[in-house]
């Protein structure tokens, strides 16, 4: 945990990161799809399916990141939509994948990477599409989930408490801004980590929780705030990072286990305690307020990253996806 010199220079840096500034393309899609009354905002589409919920979601990777990596992006197609539906309160079923290259050797590598995370998350691969006469190396994969009960992006009250879990056991796969905790993990280890989330949703423990994308903390704390018509002030000093981490570096990271959840303060010691008893560490790190911003704070100083009276990021309604 880290105080900062520059608290403006920071927040600036974090407004303007291209993490945070690739969320803003959300906003041509929201305007699109508002008047088919489609919530916009959330990890994950969730249909009501008897006394639960059915999940959907997709993530498609920046073709740079699949060419230089092709047997991680494939890791990470099905890691990160595994990390969407924990963030809804659920449990996957099955993925399926879009794969698009030049040739067979990086289709190859990709589809090593997807099954070798499918593998370890235990999540069964049941279709897709390949074709092997792209001009550059693409990756989208999608999956099916299903919840009990939800956690959403849209129900953060003022009054919570914003906790922080990010799985510190890992390091930077470099030159990109991933911190993987999970490539190197002992077989089963992520399963019961990942179980914790639909645990405390069907133990009505947290209100909502998002997971750390590549907008980073902040950059995803943006979102769950504009998602729920709140604010939410960060604490700088007590965001849980790994040593010798520049806290800037930290602040945009994407972890590979990563989420911020908004809980009562009454449940702030029984949810942490359940991410302390898989050794991944969870900090009460903020609170979420009546403001219309994103506050960074650093002993006496604050820093807005985030006005949304002056400016959306996403352009969603929150009256409207509730």
């Amino acid at each position: 945990m880290s105080g900062v010199a520059d608290l403006g220079a920071l927040a600036a840096l974090l407004r303007d990161g291209r993490g945070v500034a690739a969320k803003r393309d959300i906003s041509v899609v929201t305007r699109g799809l508002e008047s088919a009354g489609v919530p916009i905002g959330d990890d994950c589409a969730a249909i009501p399916d008897g006394d639960g919920f059915l999940l959907f979601a997709i993530e498609g990777f920046i073709e740079a990141f699949v060419a230089a990596d092709p047997w991680f992006a494939g890791w990470c197609g099905v890691m990160v939509n595994v990390s969407d539906i924990a963030a809804m309160g659920g449990r996957p079923t099955a993925v399926v994948n879009a794969i698009w290259s030049a040739g067979a050797g990086d289709a190859e590598g990709i589809a090593r990477g997807l099954r070798d995370a499918a593998d370890a998350l235990g999540v069964p691969i049941v279709g897709g599409h390949t074709n092997l006469s792209a001009s550059k190396p693409q990756l989208s994969v999608a999956i099916l989930g299903s919840a009990r009960r939800l956690l959403t992006s849209f129900d953060a009250v003022p009054g919570d408490v914003l906790i922080a879990a990010i799985d510190q056991r890992g390091g930077y796969r470099e030159p990109f801004p991933n911190w993987d905790a999970a490539t190197g993990a002992p077989t089963g280890r992520m399963r019961g980590d990942l179980e914790i989330l639909p645990r405390l949703a069907e133990d009505g423990l947290c209100r909502a929780a998002k997971d750390i994308s590549q907008a980073g903390l902040v950059g995803t704390a943006i979102m769950l705030a504009e998602c729920s018509g709140v604010g939410i002030t960060i604490d700088t000093a007590r965001v849980p990072m790994p040593p010798d981490v520049p806290l800037a570096r930290w602040l945009q990271s994407f972890p590979s286990f990563g989420y911020l959840l908004s809980v009562a303060p009454r449940d702030v010691d029984t949810v942490r305690g359940r991410f302390a008893d898989r050794d991944i560490v969870a900090a009460a790190i903020g609170r979420v307020t009546d403001d219309n911003r994103v506050d960074l704070i650093s002993g006496r100083e604050r820093a807005t990253v985030w006005d949304f009276a002056r400016d959306p990021l996403m352009q969603v309604r929150p009256e409207r996806a509730r």
